[in-house]
C-alpha cells in the first residue's frame, strides 16, 4: 500500500485529533503512526502517518471542513526522496559525507546537482557522476553572482538546498525565494559563536566543548530555526586547528541527523523554533 504523512498546524482546539483521524477513517485510510503536541502559545502540531489510496483534492476538502477556519495549514506527502541541490564552497567533508550516503541509498533524497563557487570539489563529485556547476563570485556584485545560480538552481526545480559548508552570506532576496527549505550546517554550537571563525572564538574564549548547528536559513545570520546540535568535550590542549578537527566530525552528523529528520517530513516550524516528530 502507498504510505503517505499528513502535516497539519492549526490553533489548538477541542476534538482536533478524533476529528482529523475520523477523515481518514471514512476515506478507508489506515493510520500507522500518530504524534501531537500544543505548543505554548496555543498552537496544535499534528504528523499522521497512514497507508492507502489518496485522493488528495478530497482528503484536503473533508480535512478543511474539521479544521478551525482561521490559520489551519495543512501538507499531504507521499513517502519518496526529496530532490535537493548542494551548495558548497572548498570544504569536502559535509559534501563527501552526503556523497557516499547518496550512492549508498541512505539519504531519502536524490542529489541532482552540486553549485560551487570555487572548482576544488568538482573530481569530487564528477566520480559520482552528479552534474557540478562552478560559478565563480569573482567580478561579480552578490546579485549577480545569486542570479547565476538561480539559474542552475531552476533547471532542477529542488524541493530543497542544502548548504555544505557554503561559505557565503546570502541575500534576503535569495532566502526569501527559498523560504522554508534552505538547510544550513554551522560549526558551532548556536547561539554560541555565530558567523565568521567560530572555532577561533571559541578558542579565545576558552571553552570546554564544542559543537555543530544544523538550522533553516533565515534573513538573520545563524539564527535561523534549529533543526538538530551536538557537541563533543575537549580541554585546554586544544588549538583553534584542533578544534576545527574534531568539529568536522561533529558537524557532517548533526547535518546529516538535520536532513533525515527534514526529508522524513517531521519537522514544522513555528516562528524562530522547530517542532520535530
Amino acid at each position: 500500500m502507498k504510505q503517505h504523512s499528513l502535516m497539519i498546524d492549526c490553533p489548538d482546539h477541542k476534538g482536533l485529533v478524533h476529528h482529523i483521524t475520523g477523515v481518514l477513517f471514512d476515506l478507508g485510510l489506515n493510520v500507522t503512526q500518530n504524534d501531537e503536541f500544543v505548543s505554548e502559545d496555543g498552537r496544535f502540531f499534528m504528523r499522521t502517518e497512514f497507508e492507502g489510496e489518496v485522493n488528495e483534492e478530497m482528503l484536503t476538502t473533508e480535512m478543511l471542513k474539521v479544521l478551525p477556519e482561521q490559520d489551519s495549514r495543512l501538507r499531504l506527502n507521499p513517502k519518496k526522496n526529496k530532490n535537493i541541490v548542494v551548495l558548497a564552497t572548498k570544504e569536502h567533508h559535509c559534501l563527501a559525507d552526503l556523497l557516499v550516503r547518496y550512492s549508498f541509498d541512505e539519504l531519502n533524497a536524490n542529489i541532482l546537482a552540486v553549485i560551487s563557487n570555487y572548482n576544488q570539489l568538482q573530481s569530487l563529485v564528477s566520480r559520482f557522476g552528479i552534474p557540478f556547476h562552478y560559478i565563480s563570485h569573482d567580478d561579480q556584485t552578490r546579485e549577480q553572482h545569486e542570479e547565476a545560480i538561480f539559474r542552475a538552481i531552476d533547471i532542477y526545480q529542488p524541493d530543497y538546498l542544502v548548504l555544505a559548508k557554503y561559505m557565503r552570506v546570502l541575500t534576503p532576496a535569495f532566502v526569501n525565494r527559498y523560504q522554508h527549505r534552505i538547510i544550513n550546517i554551522h560549526h558551532s554550537f548556536l547561539p554560541a559563536f555565530v558567523g565568521a571563525n567560530p572555532y577561533k572564538q571559541a578558542y579565545e574564549r576558552g571553552v570546554k566543548i564544542i559543537g555543530a548547528t544544523a538550522h533553516f536559513v533565515n534573513n538573520d545570520l545563524d539564527e535561523g530555526p534549529i533543526i538538530a546540535q551536538s557537541i563533543k568535550n575537549i580541554d585546554h590542549r586544544y588549538s583553534a586547528k584542533d578544534m576545527a578537527v574534531a568539529g568536522r566530525d561533529i558537524e557532517k552528523i548533526v547535518l546529516s541527523q538535520a536532513l533525515q529528520l527534514v526529508f522524513q517530513d517531521r519537522v514544522f516550524i513555528n516562528g524562530n523554533r522547530t517542532i520535530i516528530f
